[in-house]
């Protein structure tokens, strides 16, 4: 997309996660994009004029497509390009976003706090240890606090805290900086691994390329709830922590 000029915005339905403004259009109509990148979960796109945030939500998808495919029901809006293609973004929950910024985006209300991304070198055991003093959350919820470290989901802080030998109730505040760097070091491999088999599908992710993920295929507790562990055969236990599915090996996991 870099380099592509932005022959104009069509907004079907404002009704998202925050209602698209009615200026949006008329501001990044014309413009050209100069480059796309990512903060967390969202999508940053620099323009000649501004900045499109865009953000998937759940279930959002972005298609590049020919400019003359007819939309379906759940195609909110379309980045029509002068190369004769459009980007279309399609969420049947609508709990996706599109903003319109001329600030840099790291200066936004929903950015500008957010943590280091977890294969960042500054997201280290010191930090870890420094940003849980003192909290009584679970460590499952501080992983996903992306106050703390952005980006890390349900699926990966279950998976990680298995491989970290950590159980997911245990207060975030009280785990050691020793712990605290092998939790780091379990996140990373996470991550990694993950990346590796291209993510992990349930119902409806789907990479870039249109392909599913496999992660889901390598899960140690995620979804096992009754099963044996992989490690000692101890049944992995289920619980709810902060409304999210939560599964730990009750032997693995201290």
């Amino acid at each position: 997309m870099d380099g592509k000029r932005i022959e104009q915005v069509v907004v079907r339905d404002r009704r998202l996660r925050w209602p698209v403004t009615k200026t949006l259009e008329a501001q990044a109509s014309g413009s050209t994009i100069q480059q796309v990148g990512r903060r967390g979960k969202y999508l940053l796109v620099e323009c000649s004029t501004g900045w499109m945030i865009v953000h998937l939500g759940m279930s959002g998808r972005l298609r590049v497509l020919p400019k003359a495919t007819p939309p379906s029901k759940h195609d909110h809006f379309d980045i029509v390009l002068s190369s004769g293609m459009l980007v279309r973004f399609t969420d049947p929950r609508r709990f996706g976003a599109l903003l319109w910024t001329r600030e840099h985006p790291s200066q936004h209300r929903l950015i500008r706090r957010l943590a280091p991304e977890p294969l960042e070198s500054e997201f280290d055991a010191d930090w870890l240890h420094t940003r849980t003093r003192g909290r009584s959350t679970s460590i499952k919820l501080a992983l996903m606090n992306n106050e703390i470290v952005t980006g890390v989901g349900n699926i990966y802080a279950n998976e990680a805290l298995f491989r970290a030998g950590i159980n997911p109730r245990t207060r975030a505040g009280r785990l050691s900086l020793n712990r605290c760097s092998k939790l780091v070091t379990a996140v990373k491999e996470t991550l990694l691994a993950a990346i590796a088999a291209g993510g992990s599908s349930l119902r409806d992710f789907f990479g870039t390329d249109g392909s599913p993920g496999y992660f889901q295929q390598q899960y140690m507790v995620y979804g096992r709830q009754g099963e044996p562990c992989a490690i000692c055969g101890s049944p992995i236990r289920g619980i709810r922590l902060g409304q999210r599915s939560t599964y730990y090996c009750t032997s693995c996991q201290h």
